[in-house]
């Protein structure tokens, strides 16, 4: 009874007709040449209610943006609207000038790599894990994304190095090293553009110090939007964009937005002070 009401449910969940339409003749991109435009984008996931209202912002190519603000104001949405997960109501997003509509969707995601705070972990082996959805990868690939995301040598600490076998469940591996298993799975795709949930809360000092120099790693000369939760990990942003209720309230550097005194220098200081 239990196996029927489940494999109903998958088959409704199956049923759902996505709302994306990708274009018969989208355009395919291979890289971000010069920047990423959002211009005066407003979205809400209903109608009546939105969650972002008039936001603009621009990436140049190479250049990091953090996205920084309470729960609920909007950042996660900024990530899931890059990923064409779903559609604007209003203005516009620009890949190099194309808009995101006209862009295939298959060649778009390709280009966009995510890690999430919470960290997934597939059935099978750390290798396989790594690589997953990549083929005709090879091992040494594989262990060069580890060890950019300072993992490789726990995993060859290990009976069966890469070969070991892991699930979500799995007791091998700690919430911090399977974070380090989610930048090298992310680092492998090469992406042109980084989003980055930074998760370093729940983990260990050592462990937060070996997710933040994976994640300068994975940074370096790349063009990135990174949801900080510690401001302290976004110090060398080249732009901080401060959200709050769906609306950029504040932009500019750590230092200018320390100097103009107001909300983010408000959230620094409340951190400083508690760590």
């Amino acid at each position: 009874e239990l196996a029927i009401s489940g494999g109903t449910r998958v088959q409704e969940v199956m049923d759902v007709k996505s709302t994306i339409i990708n274009k018969e003749n989208g355009k395919k991109i291979n890289e971000i040449n010069n920047k990423i435009e959002l211009n005066n984008v407003s979205f809400g996931y209903y109608k009546e209610q939105l969650i972002l209202k008039n936001i603009d912002i621009e990436v140049k190519k190479g250049q990091m943006v953090a996205l920084v603000g309470p729960t609920g104001s909007g950042k996660s949405t900024i990530m899931n609207l890059m990923n064409r997960f779903y559609d604007i109501d209003k203005g516009e997003i620009l890949f190099d000038g194309i808009n995101i509509c006209d862009i295939d969707l298959k060649s778009l995601r390709n280009n966009v790599g995510i890690v999430l705070q919470e960290s997934i972990v597939f059935t099978g082996t750390i290798g396989y894990n790594i690589s997953y959805g990549i083929d005709n990868i090879n091992q040494e690939d594989i262990e060069n994304a580890a060890k950019l995301a300072n993992i490789h040598e726990y995993i060859i600490s290990l009976k069966d190095g890469y070969e070991t076998i892991i699930d979500n469940e799995s007791s091998i591996m700690s919430v911090g090293q399977k974070q380090l298993l989610s930048i090298a799975r992310t680092i492998i795709t090469n992406p042109s553009l980084l989003i980055l949930d930074e998760a370093t809360s729940n983990v260990d000092t050592i462990t937060e110090a070996n997710i933040q120099r994976a994640m300068e790693n994975v940074l370096k000369n790349r063009t990135s939007f990174v949801i900080a939760h510690r401001l302290k990990t976004i110090l060398n942003a080249d732009k901080i964009i401060v959200l709050k209720d769906g609306e950029i309230i504040e932009q500019g550097t750590h230092q200018y937005l320390l100097e103009i005194n107001g909300f983010y220098a408000e959230l620094y200081n409340n951190q400083f002070i508690n760590n």
